[in-house]
């Protein structure tokens, strides 16, 4: 992570002194050289055109339960269908009656009822794969989708082009990576994490702007601070190793000064009813700055709809304390999703960005079919919901279909390598193009025998 207000060193290999410099990942800790890196930029990995896409990923972390959501299962056995009703709506299809609002604008988005994945059910092992497009193994940290886009597109602007709001996944019990990192490709590739909750009436962005006990003339003064190295270190300015030390810095001072950044991120330029519109709660004012930075130039955004599966109430509906009942889903966590989502869609669409937009809408895997003694579902990677809008996606449609208890895919399976290709695919990427991966060696973008869901589009 970068630090520019420390009073931190860097040294050379040979022990001299970087003074008063900030503190930064090297490039070896990035996994790539410079000409590596510049290879990929030159090696075509990015299709002409399509550079004004932007994603905006929904994670839904705990997972919502498939049969009580967007595959309803109004024939099964009431311990396989649950207690919700479907109702119709203005796609080609139903979902529960906990999601009204979804219900209007299903014109917009498309369901895909047969995702699946191999992996372990715990919530780690799904963020990974479903947000990488892999499985975390032989200690290959694969990047986001995120930062892939970051590696090949870079930035548009002063703000970063990768950004998780509100923050970076807490603890899923797996102990594994959360697939919200640069991985490979290094920290560089790492997304902007907000670290805050917008909601809340004193919101500020704490890494935007300097401390107050940090001049303007300090600032100023390591800004010029190539300027000033010392003559015994001339030699490694020549490095690549110091390229993207001044690369990482000027990022990071670019944004730290730039009035576009402060206003990208100042929600109190929306009017109070927009505000409202969206949810005045932690989800509906993320998908809100969402709008708002992909609308300043931010290439991609994470909405985590929570921070954790732990202490506090989410789609993890196992059906006890200290989890969340299918109860707490109808009463608090359903509305406030929809409401957030239906928002989002609404505005995008109004303010004609939502062809260039992809809203994709993803988890870590499904519920059980049948319902637990506790009156909860429990975690079943081996079928789910992902659905998704904007970014070229024909709405109102269904792709794939499950069995009759929701259990397994019945009809054109899904896997995470698909979905993670599906966004490169609506953003423009070149799928068969390759990253440098660990250890120098060709990375490719998907494995072989996955590709964009093309019924969407």
């Amino acid at each position: 992570m970068l630090n520019l207000t420390s009073n931190g060193t860097a040294h050379t290999c040979n022990g001299a002194t970087r003074r008063d410099f900030l503190q930064v990942g090297t490039l070896g800790a990035a996994g790539l050289t410079m000409a590596q890196y510049a290879q990929a930029k030159e090696a075509g990995a990015v299709k002409p055109g399509h550079d004004e896409r932007s994603c905006i990923m929904i994670f839904n972390l705990g997972a919502p339960s498939q049969l009580d959501t967007f595959d309803m299962k109004p024939n099964a056995p009431s311990e396989v269908r649950g207690p919700f009703k479907p109702i119709d709506t203005t796609g080609d299809f139903q979902i529960s009656e906990i999601l009204p609002k979804h219900a209007e604008i299903a014109e917009h988005f498309s369901l895909v009822r047969s995702t699946h994945h191999t992996g372990a059910a715990v919530h780690d092992a799904g963020w990974q794969m479903m947000q990488t497009g892999r499985q975390f193994t032989g200690g290959v940290d694969t990047p986001h989708a995120g930062a892939v886009l970051s590696f090949l597109k870079g930035r548009r602007t002063d703000l970063p082009p990768f950004v998780v709001l509100p923050e970076t996944m807490g603890r899923g019990g797996g102990n594994l990576p959360n697939g919200q990192a640069g991985g490979f490709l290094g920290k560089s590739h790492d997304p902007f994490s907000l670290m805050a909750d917008p909601s809340k009436p004193d919101f500020q962005v704490p890494d935007l702007l300097p401390p107050k006990t940090f001049g303007e003339a300090r600032l100023n003064r390591r800004q010029k601070l190539r300027d000033l190295i010392d003559d015994t270190v001339k030699d490694f300015e020549a490095t690549e190793n110091a390229a993207l030390l001044d690369e990482n810095f000027q990022a990071a001072y670019r944004m730290m000064t730039s009035t576009q950044a402060r206003d990208a991120f100042d929600l109190s330029k929306e009017s109070d009813d927009t505000r409202k519109r969206y949810g005045m709660n932690r989800f509906g004012q993320c998908c809100l700055l969402a709008r708002r930075l992909v609308e300043a130039g931010v290439r991609f955004v994470t909405v985590n709809t929570f921070l954790t599966v732990f202490d506090e109430i989410t789609w993890d509906i196992h059906g006890s304390k200290p989890f969340t009942s299918i109860d707490g889903m109808k009463n608090i966590v359903a509305p406030m999703y929809d409401q957030g989502y239906s928002a989002l869609i609404g505005d995008l669409q109004q303010r004609g960005m939502l062809d260039n937009t992809l809203v994709c809408n993803l988890a870590e895997f499904g519920r059980t079919p049948k319902v637990n003694p506790a009156g909860g579902r429990d975690h079943w990677p081996q079928c789910f919901t992902t659905y998704f809008a904007g970014g070229g996606v024909k709405g109102g449609r269904v792709v794939g279909a499950s069995d009759p208890i929701g259990g397994v895919p019945a009809d054109r399976p899904v896997l995470p390598g698909d979905v993670v290709a599906t966004i490169f695919h609506s953003l423009g990427m070149k799928l068969e193009s390759h990253l440098p991966g660990p250890a120098g060696r060709p990375f490719p973008l998907v494995d072989f025998g996955h590709s964009e869901i093309h019924e969407l589009f």
